[in-house]
């Protein structure tokens, strides 16, 4: 009951005076969602597993410099992109893949005519690869700020917290991600 009555703002002040067991709530809440969105940079699930440990590791030592008066959420993304950006530079390759393509495209339903499953399935694998394709095409900052938006449920104002860049720059950029995905896939 807590944990729908209290936000994420409350929770970090009430951790920030001493209440450390409340930090619980935070690894709850955020936990798939930083799992998902490192799944776009990291294909290998131990260093997923090792990158959201040291996220909340960071976000744990770092909270008494969280501002309560601010939104939380953009906060804790910022501290996961370094995290992965710092894990990409010592990895030294770019992430594959890019999304998880189940909960991207339409799901199957089972259904008693197998061949139509087939062709759904051939059909279904065909627009991963292009939506794969088309997505590296895309530069890897307007990638983020695409994932940050439509995947990760972000505003435009917590993308230009977690990205460092002025809430204009993001919408500028957003636009011509979008613009060049319906360039590369004009289906989506």
């Amino acid at each position: 009951m807590l944990k729908q009555i209290i936000t994420d703002e409350q929770i970090a002040s009430k951790v920030q005076s001493g209440q450390i067991d409340l930090f619980g709530l935070l690894v709850q809440r955020y936990e798939e969602k930083l799992q998902r969105y490192a799944k776009k940079f990291l294909s290998q699930e131990e260093d997923i597993s090792d990158v959201l440990q040291n996220i909340f590791i960071k976000v744990y030592k770092n909270i008494n410099s969280f501002d309560s008066k601010r939104k939380f959420s953009p906060w804790i993304y910022r501290i996961a992109h370094n995290e992965l950006v710092n894990e990409l530079k010592k990895k030294k390759f770019l992430p594959l893949p890019l999304f998880e393509f189940d909960s991207f495209l339409p799901a199957f339903h089972k259904e008693s005519n197998e061949r139509e499953l087939r062709e759904k399935e051939f059909d279904f694998q065909k627009q991963k690869i292009k939506i794969e394709k088309c997505l590296k095409k895309l530069k890897p900052l307007q990638r983020e700020i695409l994932i940050l938006y439509y995947f990760e449920g972000l505003d435009y104002k917590a993308i230009a917290e977690v990205t460092r860049q002025p809430i204009s720059t993001v919408g500028v950029r957003l636009k011509r991600a979008k613009e060049k995905v319906k360039q590369f896939y004009p289906i989506l």
